[in-house]
């Protein structure tokens, strides 16, 4: 038992010694520093200065004045100004067929020949049947002059003779649709059907595409619409064709905004052509001219040797139905219907238009342009600092612009200022200040969350490189070493002496401006001939 008691009084009291131990050691560190080293046996460390204001390490960058656009980006596909699938209103069976697929056509041109056998015959039998009515009507005619009928004969006479003309007209039009026609100029696709076939009305004989120009469909935000307008140049890169930009213009908006995705519809007119090459990025070599290139340009014939004997010229693909094979050419009748008795009127003729490389259904990126703005000034989007709504960067002044927030370490060159900004367009990496700042400024673009007041002093810093201006050589360089002040510059290393001799330092001059980094990022070797490189590793 008393044992017991004796360990409960040695921890207490080691516990207690412990703790006044710590709480001396805290609130007397330099005490407790010399009275360990007379414990060891050693001298006394020397005590530590007392420490002054220190500046605050940044990078920056100046503010730039380059080319910035107002545009949007969206996905669309390739549409023909004009297309139809041909079809037949009338059964019956294909008799010749007046195109082959994939060949361009012209407007009017018969594209597919019904057998109209019971057509014409009944286009006689109106003929005949009119020749009599109008036989009738002239016979009465003259016997009402002789009063030798009553002029109700001569009244139901030219009655019958509008209803066979009639019926004439109602036999050439069912002659007419026998005829399927071109409505427009364009290329033919690959047909279903073919010669002998029995059609019915509605089937699907032949696609009929305008692709001289060709639309693309898109959608944007609603949020875009006050700045959508016609003929605005929308920017188009085709997967099919790449390094190749294609430009198209605005022709039309959909007044009606998508209630599901609020979007809204946009299309835009391209002509079909090859484009032209996209702007290669800085640095980069073209590996060799697109496909899409010479999609339009013919292709030269190779050098003919001499003495070689001429090559019979090659018959051109036939397009029209004077060009086709016998086979498939319907039988040309005399017309047999006077004009304009339930005719179609005439399409009329089309200028031909040369065939592009793009074709219908392609996947297109739509940049729809809203405006250039070639002296716009940007800043790096690190040099943003929200607050309450609004936006800040923080500027770096020389000394004396600003009132400083307290006392300066001494050599201080630099101090910041908070300044509200006005932005505009936002690119990747870059934001457009419209307000606030002016062309060649500097803001910081790292370290703002240490800048609580204006004032404020700083340590110009570049990523990868020490403070501005310090000296650049590595600890432990031999007498003689380069002066670390020049770019990459380090001290030789101990022991290695400097053949040329030892070099006289050169007094460092004040800069004029800060030292602003290549890129907000990164620092580019070299950037400033004071910065100090990085010690070796």
């Amino acid at each position: 038992m008393a044992s017991k008691i004796f360990y409960t009084v040695v921890a207490v009291v080691g516990i207690g010694g412990a703790s006044g131990a710590a709480w001396w050691y805290q609130n007397d560190p330099q005490a407790a520093q010399t009275l360990m080293a007379k414990f060891k046996g050693g001298a006394p460390a020397p005590a530590a200065a007392p420490s002054g204001p220190r500046a605050v390490g940044v990078e920056v960058a100046k503010v730039e004045v380059m080319t910035l656009r107002d545009d949007a980006q969206a996905v669309g596909s390739l549409r023909s100004r004009q297309n139809v699938m041909m079809r037949p209103e009338i059964a019956g069976r294909i008799m010749a067929l007046g195109f082959t697929d994939g060949a361009r056509v012209n407007a009017g041109q018969t594209l597919v020949q019904l057998d109209d056998t019971l057509q014409r015959a009944e286009v006689q039998q109106s003929l005949a049947q009119v020749s009599i009515a109008k036989a009738n009507f002239v016979r009465n005619q003259e016997l009402v002059a002789q009063n030798f009928v009553a002029k109700r004969v001569l009244d139901e006479s030219a009655a019958s003779l509008q209803v066979a003309e009639a019926q004439l007209s109602l036999s050439c039009a069912r002659l007419d649709r026998m005829r399927i026609v071109a409505p427009f100029s364009g290329v033919v696709g690959i047909r279903n059907v073919n010669l002998g076939d029995y059609v019915k009305d509605g089937a699907d004989l032949i696609n009929l595409e305008d692709i001289g120009s060709l639309y693309v469909d898109f959608r944007l935000p609603e949020r875009y619409q006050g700045k959508l307008t016609l003929l605005q140049s929308v920017e188009l890169e085709l997967d099919a064709f790449p390094n190749r930009i294609f430009r198209a213009k605005v022709e039309a908006i959909d007044p009606l905004i998508d209630a599901n995705g609020r979007s809204i519809g946009v299309r835009a007119l391209l002509p079909n052509t090859g484009g032209e090459p996209k702007p290669l990025p800085a640095g980069a070599r073209p590996v060799g001219a697109p496909a899409a290139a010479t999609a339009n340009a013919a292709p030269k014939p190779a050098a003919k040797p001499a003495g070689a004997p001429a090559k019979p010229p090659t018959a051109a693909a036939p397009t029209s139905l004077s060009a086709l094979p016998a086979q498939e050419v319907a039988p040309r009748l005399p017309s047999l219907c006077p004009p304009n008795a339930g005719l179609r009127p005439p399409v009329p003729a089309q200028a031909a238009t040369a065939l592009g490389p793009l074709r219908p259904g392609m996947f297109a990126r739509a940049t729809a342009v809203f405006a250039v703005k070639p002296q716009a000034m940007a800043v790096p989007e690190e040099a943003i600092v929200p607050q309450g709504g609004r936006q800040f960067v923080i500027q770096v002044l020389p000394v004396g612009s600003v009132p400083a927030a307290g006392p300066l370490p001494p050599n201080t060159e630099w101090v910041s200022k908070r300044t509200e900004v006005k932005l505009g367009i936002r690119r990747p990496g870059r934001v457009e200040v419209l307000e606030g700042l002016n062309p060649g400024d500097t803001v910081v673009v790292a370290g703002q969350q240490r800048l609580q007041k204006d004032g404020t002093a700083l340590r110009l810093v570049e990523m990868g490189r020490g403070p501005a201006g310090a000296p650049g050589g590595a600890p432990g360089g031999a007498p003689g070493g380069a002066p670390g002040g020049a770019p990459g510059g380090a001290g030789a290393p101990a022991g290695v002496p400097n053949p040329a001799g030892a070099a006289a330092p050169t007094a460092p001059t004040a800069p004029t401006a800060p030292t602003v980094p290549a890129t907000p990022a990164m620092g580019a070797p070299g950037a400033a001939p004071a910065a100090a490189a990085p010690a070796s590793r």
